[in-house]
């Protein structure tokens, strides 16, 4: 069989080979967050992630083909469960293979929404579930006082909820699963009670926002730091760091 040559160019809108190193390690899975997406798969016993990532949220007890374009995300998998190198728009697998899929955080990456969408439904028998975001919540999150630049740049690339309902058919169901406080799945809200953690680098290169919009965040990270060390911050919103759980711009889309 001949190698697929190596991708030049990232699949989507964001470099994860060179960007994508620290994924494996501050994007986990979430364990509550996790039985809120299982319980969407229904009782698949056969499921498809696209955009798979290091693997977050891929049930352990089920049969998981995982489609993942970035080679450096590949790497950062457990070696007992690789990835197909492949797109969202153009999955080879025949029509109705899989009792289920699953797209987790990831469609605000794809160039082309309503192919990919459209590629999860014909390949999936049963339910498609969509993690996301939805962009006319993203600005309610307090990090929009420090870096509006940021969340402003980054709300175009959410697709509408509606949007993402409509590309899958039939009948669509949306939820909102609460943020838990210590979440180990470090995307922005996250952190919603623990506002150090955005001061850390680390923390940010495994957001894609903070290097895909281009933003000068200097000054409004600067401002973060001094309103922690003050107790600004505190006075404004520390009856975060005291709720268990935080309902934001995290959305599940389920379409069955």
């Amino acid at each position: 069989m001949a190698r697929r040559p190596q991708r030049l160019t990232p699949a989507g809108d964001f470099d994860y080979e060179a960007a994508g190193d620290g994924y494996a390690r501050l994007r986990r899975t979430d364990p509550r967050l996790a039985a809120v997406v299982h319980g969407a798969l229904g009782d698949a016993r056969t499921v498809l992630n696209v955009g798979a990532g290091s693997g977050s949220y891929e049930p352990e007890d089920r049969y998981v083909v995982a489609v993942e374009p970035s080679a450096a995300m590949r790497a950062q998998r457990p070696p007992d469960r690789p990835a197909v190198d492949a797109v969202a728009e153009a999955l080879p697998f025949d029509t109705g293979t899989f009792d289920a899929a699953m797209a987790m955080i990831t469609v605000h990456q794809w160039p082309d929404l309503e192919r990919g969408l459209g590629e999860l439904r014909r390949v999936a028998r049963g339910p498609v579930v969509v993690l996301t975001f939805d962009p006319d919540a993203l600005l309610g999150f307090w990090l929009a006082d420090y870096v509006p630049e940021l969340l402003e740049a980054e709300r175009p690339r959410m697709p509408a909820i509606a949007r993402i309902a409509a590309a899958l058919g039939g009948e669509a169901e949306v939820a909102a699963p609460p943020i838990p406080r210590d979440c180990v799945d470090g995307f922005i809200e996250a952190y919603y009670a623990r506002p150090e953690a955005f001061l850390d680098a680390d923390v940010r290169a495994a957001q894609s926002a903070w290097a895909h919009t281009g933003a000068d965040v200097t000054s409004g990270l600067a401002r973060l730091r001094e309103d922690l060390e003050d107790g600004g911050w505190d006075e404004r919103y520390g009856d975060l760091r005291k709720r268990p759980e935080y309902v934001g711009s995290l959305r599940l889309v389920t379409s069955s």
